[in-house]
């Protein structure tokens, strides 16, 4: 059993986890993104006199390095989601009024959530490297200065466990966000909080030998596990079980918008439609193109009985037509 989860469990999670992210990838990467599609929240570069938002609606390769820069580093346009909030109804109970609120408290508990996930993942970095590079014991400082507790409590371990139960609390609580929430939404949650409590556990309450843990990690690492295997207790496998289970989960999951967002045709293209035509690549060369104009002179007088909007009148283009 030792070696089934301290050995074939992990390399095989290992495994699943750059193998699913290398398909994944490339399965993006190969999908045809013939027209530029972003997703926009600005006013777009038009008239001089009117303000160009530069990067809520970007234009050039700069501009949206900017936006994504600001999207995976800050979350930008969570930042600038909003509640929606509906009052008033009629006899019949629909809803005359729409009001838009602030909804910032959703972007801090995400941005807690996520630094607080990547600090305590470099920080376990120290499991696999003798001697511990200077910058992992200086992020270990900056995250235990407050020196609560023996073993220090860090910051990341409670910020992590609090931002993930709000973001659970929030698809549990609110009634239009539990609608829409499906097992894909609540598994990952529960996975990561179990995750961060089993380490806490491991951590504060069973007290286990760390070199015996680290001399296990530097055998995975090193492809050379321990041919016996030191005694480290349950809730170290327990533990190492459930991150397994999190890295093979990760390609198929939701998380797994870590790396969409950079293939994302709606953050990763300037939109610049109106400045340069797009050509689908994938049209037919041999197939002539029905533009509107011969449309509507095939089908004006049609048009016009159906009292459809043309551009031409029939005197305007049989006056052309001479």
């Amino acid at each position: 059993m030792h070696t089934l989860f301290g050995v074939i469990i992990p390399y095989l999670a290992i495994a699943l986890f750059f193998a699913g992210i290398v398909t994944k990838v490339i399965g993006w990467a190969k999908s045809p993104v013939p027209f530029r599609i972003p997703t926009t929240g600005g006013q777009q570069l038009s008239h001089g006199w009117i303000k160009h938002d530069k990067y809520d609606n970007p234009t050039t390769g700069w501009q949206v390095f900017v936006r994504m820069v600001l999207e995976v580093l800050f979350f930008r346009s969570l930042f600038r989601n909003l509640a929606v909030q509906r009052f008033g109804s009629t006899e019949d109970g629909v809803d005359m009024k729409v009001r838009y609120a602030s909804a910032k408290w959703l972007w801090l508990f995400a941005l807690i959530f996520h630094y607080s996930f990547l600090i305590v993942f470099v920080r376990h970095f120290r499991l696999f490297t003798n001697p511990v590079p200077a910058f992992l014991t200086g992020i270990e400082w900056a995250d235990g200065f407050l020196q609560l507790g023996a073993p220090t409590l860090y910051i990341t371990d409670a910020t992590l466990v609090l931002g993930v139960t709000l973001l659970l609390f929030r698809r549990v609580l609110l009634p239009q966000v539990r609608y829409i929430s499906q097992v894909a939404d609540f598994f990952p949650l529960f996975l990561i909080l179990s995750v961060a409590c089993s380490g806490i556990l491991l951590r504060f309450f069973a007290k286990t030998d760390v070199m015996s843990i680290k001399e296990i990690t530097m055998g995975l690492f090193s492809f050379n596990p321990p041919a016996a295997m030191p005694e480290v207790g349950v809730v170290f496998y327990v533990h190492l079980f459930l991150v397994c289970v999190l890295l093979a989960y990760f390609p198929m999951s939701k998380l797994m918008h870590m790396g969409g967002v950079f293939l994302s045709p709606t953050r990763n293209l300037a939109n610049n439609n109106r400045a340069k035509r797009h050509i689908n690549p994938w049209n037919d060369p041999t197939v002539k193109a029905h533009s509107y104009t011969d449309y509507e002179n095939e089908f004006r007088e049609k048009m016009i009985e159906a009292g459809l909007p043309v551009e031409k009148t029939l005197e305007q283009a049989e006056t052309e037509a001479q």
